[in-house]
Parts: C-alpha cells; sequence; structure tokens
C-alpha cells in the first residue's frame, strides 16, 4: 500500500523567520509504520518546498497513492483541508486522512466544512495509524471504522467519533523514522546549520489558559534520555544537524530526567557538534540556578522563556503561577550563565493599550534578554481563556489564528494601531541592540549567534515577510491606518466537540479545587466549633 503525507503549505511571518523547520510529525508516525510493515511511504513538504495546489495535484497523479494523510494546527487547517481536496479531484480513490490539535477538538466542523475529508485521527496519531491504515490495507475501511479508537468520520449526514484511544503509554516505543525527510531543506539561519525538533517527554502538568497542548497530550509522559540522545547522535552523524530544539512545551518539568539527558549529551561528546534550544518556564530555571552552567555544558545555548506577560494582572489571567520580578532575574540567571535568552510576551487582549505596550518595551529593556518576541494573543477556540472571552471574540478566520495577527481588537486600539505598536517595540529594541550590544558583547560564538539572529530578522524584514507585513500592506506608522488583514468574514466558529477528551491536567486541577475546598471547610467548621465553645462557656 503507497502512503503520501504532505505537510501543508501555510506560513504566517512567524516562527519561520528563523529558519525552515523540519515537520517531526512526519518522523514520528513512519518509524511505526514501517515497523508495522508499511514501507511504501512518501513525503511532500509543500511549506518548505513552496509547492503550489498545480504543482502538488501533478505529483500526486504520478505517484498513484492509496492514502494521503496530513496534520493542521488552527492557522494551517484551511490548507490541510486543501490538500485533502486535492487528493480527492486527483487521486479520488485514495483514502484522505487529518490529524493535528486542531481537528482533535473541532473535528465536527472540519468535517462539516470539508466533505473531501474521510476520517480524522484525534489525538497523538502513532498507533492510531497502524490501526488505522491496516484496516485500510485489508479492505476493513470503512466497515470496520466504529471499531478504531481515536477517529471520527460521516457516515450519510451523521458525524461519528469513536472512543478516545489511550496515549503511548511506553515512550520507548516512540523510534521516529528522520529518514522520511530532505533534510537539505532544513537550515537554522542563526548558525547556518540543519535543525532539528526531538521529542523528549509528552504533555505539560500546568494549566496555562491559553496554551492547548496540555489538553492535546493529556497525560505528561518522559522518554528515556539515553533513547532521546541515541535519536540526536544519529541526527548528527546520519543528516549532519548541528542544532536541534526539543519539542516539548517544558522540556525542564521532570529535572531529574533532564540532568540526565545533559549528562548523556556529554558523556559521548555531542555538545561540541550539536547545540541546541528549549522553551521553558521562569519557575524552572529558578529552580535550577545552580544547574544552568551545567545545562550550558551539555550544550544549551537558547532558552525561550514564557515571561508571557509584563504586568502581573496578565500573568495572573494567563494562570502563569509567576511574578514580575521573577521573570526578571530568571532572564539574568540565564545571561549570567551564558545562555541565550529569549523573552516571549503576549499582547493584544482586551485592556491593552499605547501605554501597557509601551510598558512591556520598558520592561524588556530593563530586564535585557537577548531576543524578545511580541505574541499577538491568538485565542485557540479550544482553551479555557476562549470559553471566558468568546464573546469578545469577532474573527473567526483560523487562518490568522497565527500568533503575528491581532485576532482581538482592544477597546482602546484599533488592530492597526496595535500592530504599529508592536512593530514599534521591535524597531527600537533590535536597533539599539544591533547598535549598541550584539557587535561588541562577547567573543566567538556568542557574537557569531547573536549576529545570526539579528540576521534572520533583517532577512525577514527585507522580503517583507516578518509578521506578515507585505500581506497586510504595513510600511510604518504612515499606513497604521490603512493596515488590512484580509479576513474572511463568512467563517464561522463552532464550539468544540471534543466533550469525551480530559487531560490529566484536569483531573489534577480539580483534585486540587476539591482539597482545597475540603480544607477550607474543615478550617470553618473548626472555627464554627470554637466558637460554639465560647458561646457555651
Amino acid at each position: 500500500m503507497k502512503i503520501l503525507f504532505v505537510h501543508p503549505n501555510y506560513r504566517s511571518g512567524g516562527a519561520e523567520i528563523a529558519g525552515t523547520w523540519p515537520p517531526a510529525w512526519v518522523a514520528y508516525l513512519t518509524g511505526p509504520l514501517k515497523k508495522a510493515g508499511f514501507t511504501d511511504i512518501h513525503f511532500i513538504d509543500a511549506m518548505t518546498e513552496g509547492v503550489d495546489d498545480e504543482e502538488l495535484a501533478r505529483r500526486m497523479v504520478d505517484l498513484q497513492p492509496d492514502v494521503v494523510g496530513t496534520t493542521a494546527i488552527t492557522p494551517s487547517i484551511y490548507a490541510a483541508e486543501r490538500v485533502l481536496e486535492i487528493a480527492a479531484l486527483t487521486v479520488p480513490r485514495a483514502v484522505r486522512v487529518l490529524g493535528g490539535v486542531h481537528a482533535t477538538f473541532m473535528y465536527k466542523q472540519v468535517l462539516s466544512e470539508a466533505p473531501h475529508i474521510d476520517v480524522i485521527v484525534r489525538g497523538e496519531g502513532e498507533n492510531i495509524a497502524v490501526e488505522l491504515f491496516t484496516a485500510i490495507e485489508e479492505q476493513r475501511w470503512p466497515q470496520d471504522a466504529r471499531s478504531i479508537r481515536g477517529l471520527a468520520f460521516r457516515t450519510g449526514d451523521q458525524i461519528i467519533a469513536t472512543e478516545a484511544a489511550d496515549t503511548v503509554k511506553d515512550m520507548s516505543l516512540l523510534k521516529p523514522d528522520w529518514g522520511v525527510l530532505d533534510w537539505d531543506l532544513y537550515t537554522y539561519i542563526p548558525l547556518g546549520t540543519k535543525v532539528a525538533i526531538p521529542n523528549l517527554a509528552r504533555g505539560c502538568p500546568f494549566t496555562c489558559s491559553f496554551c492547548s497542548q496540555w489538553k492535546f497530550w493529556r497525560d505528561y509522559r518522559i522518554r528515556d534520555p539515553k533513547d532521546v540522545v541515541d535519536e540526536i547522535a544519529d541526527l548528527h552523524e546520519s543528516h549532519g544537524v548541528g542544532f536541534f530544539i526539543l519539542a516539548d512545551e517544558e522540556p525542564t518539568i521532570n529535572r531529574k530526567k533532564f540532568v540526565e539527558f545533559c549528562q548523556e549529551l556529554i558523556d559521548r561528546g555531542l555538545p561540541d557538534k550539536v547545540k541546541w534550544g528549549i522553551n521553558t518556564r521562569v519557575t524552572d530555571i529558578y529552580r535550577d540556578r545552580e544547574l544552568l552552567a551545567f545545562y550550558r555544558k551539555a550544550g544549551l545555548v537558547h532558552v525561550s522563556l514564557g515571561t508571557e506577560a509584563a504586568a502581573q494582572m496578565k500573568l495572573d489571567l494567563f494562570n502563569k503561577e509567576t511574578t514580575v520580578e521573577q521573570n526578571k532575574n530568571a532572564i539574568r540567571l540565564l545571561r549570567e550563565a551564558d545562555i541565550f535568552v529569549e523573552a516571549q510576551f503576549i499582547v493584544g487582549l482586551d485592556n491593552e493599550t499605547e501605554e501597557t505596550l509601551e510598558e512591556t518595551y520598558r520592561m524588556a529593556w530593563d530586564w535585557q534578554p537577548d531576543l524578545a518576541n511580541w505574541a499577538m494573543y491568538t485565542p485557540w477556540p479550544f482553551t479555557p481563556l476562549f470559553e471566558e472571552i468568546k464573546d469578545q471574540v469577532e474573527i473567526h478566520d483560523f487562518s490568522k489564528y497565527n500568533f503575528v495577527t491581532p485576532i482581538m481588537k482592544p477597546k482602546a486600539m484599533e488592530r492597526g494601531e496595535l500592530l504599529n505598536g508592536v512593530m514599534k517595540n521591535y524597531r527600537r529594541f533590535y536597533m539599539q541592540k544591533a547598535l549598541f550590544h550584539y557587535p561588541w558583547r562577547g567573543s566567538g560564538f556568542r557574537r557569531r549567534y547573536l549576529l545570526g539572529c539579528l540576521y534572520a530578522f533583517l532577512r525577514a524584514g527585507f522580503k517583507r515577510t516578518f509578521y506578515d507585513l507585505g500581506k497586510a500592506g504595513y510600511w510604518g506608522p504612515q499606513t497604521t491606518n490603512k493596515v488590512d488583514f484580509k479576513f474572511d468574514e463568512t467563517r464561522t466558529v463552532a464550539a468544540q466537540a471534543a466533550d469525551d477528551w480530559e487531560a490529566a491536567a484536569d483531573r489534577a486541577s480539580r483534585a486540587s479545587e476539591r482539597r482545597h475546598a475540603v480544607r477550607a471547610q474543615m478550617r470553618e467548621r473548626s472555627e464554627q466549633r470554637r466558637k460554639d465553645r465560647i458561646d457555651v462557656d
């Protein structure tokens, strides 16, 4: 059976500024599929190759696959739907499969608006894909569809979702096939080297209100660090990878395993060959302050820190469980350990003003991270924060839900004014860094890395791809009132359908609430008994 995977051609002017990123999902799916006997697997990275619809159709006709599969996060959902529409038109006998976080939670809306999709894989897809593709190969599809857990599909006018499949419990079984990718396509611009995105753990025990990842992965599970380092060593030796970013939401959650991972890298001499970066929380940097030099020795050079907001009110809204002062000190600790730190700020909520944007700039400059990023608040339609503010959400064009387009309109600002304020922050921050910091501070690797980051920013700015400015028609403050984000206003949003979906963090949060409620009740009863004794006396 011939399988074709396609990464949809979607660009936002966001993360791709730093390079071309290998789609890890196809490697993690291809590994178990090949182990199960599916060896005729092909992959088209339409995003990185810039494959248009006509070229994609031609390649599908040439390949004549039996299955066409793709994936989507929220902003790429329409591009993914289009991939499978092209498949329906060109290879109509192929079974058309969609996976990913958006389809997992919004399967009813997706199947309703895209009838050319045969089936949606809900949740992490390794085990489900093997079972589904086996049924297709054995010609048990679609008659056995209801017996396969983790699917959503149509039967006549009815949309069916089977019971949620179990998460992958034995993480040693995760054996991605990185050879399915064309590694000449993937470069990390700041270092001019090939880049990979391996996975140390899945899930997150925290419940940040704006994030969907802890809900998607459901349980927190971590791989054996030796398995991951085996993978990284092979990525370097077989594919020339010189930089990787751990795909985890927060790889430092399990400090013991993270330390083992770092030690394994050191023991194999990999830090001299491969550098790496992570996303993590401020609280973990505080916890590991004595270990930061050790992490740097292991090759960790870049930490994207979820400071999220400059104002404590916003931190509380996001359920970040950190303070502004902790953010500042965490950045200092990382810089003292010679680890490049990127501070992430979320802007564009209802209460955003020119003054609050200015505040984030002043704090960014005061904190002195090496890099700063201002991301537009993007209300994923399946997050707790969306439920709280959904009455304020006017834009339901998911292609713009990309962290660079202002989906939310603050009360005191127009969207163009918000974009201009963010661009003003970028201009000031990086102009000063370029003139007074990057060329003169440090030497060797530090200087080369920072100048490489600056080059990536300037390159994207010159091409007008930074923050999608070319598409929006933004050329500076003089065009603030002429910006057009080209929202598709015909799009409407449906409620997320995954009411059978429960994350471990949901259960833990409810258990914590129950414990607090019981303790409060016990205190109240104790106080009442004390008062009763006083009244009797």
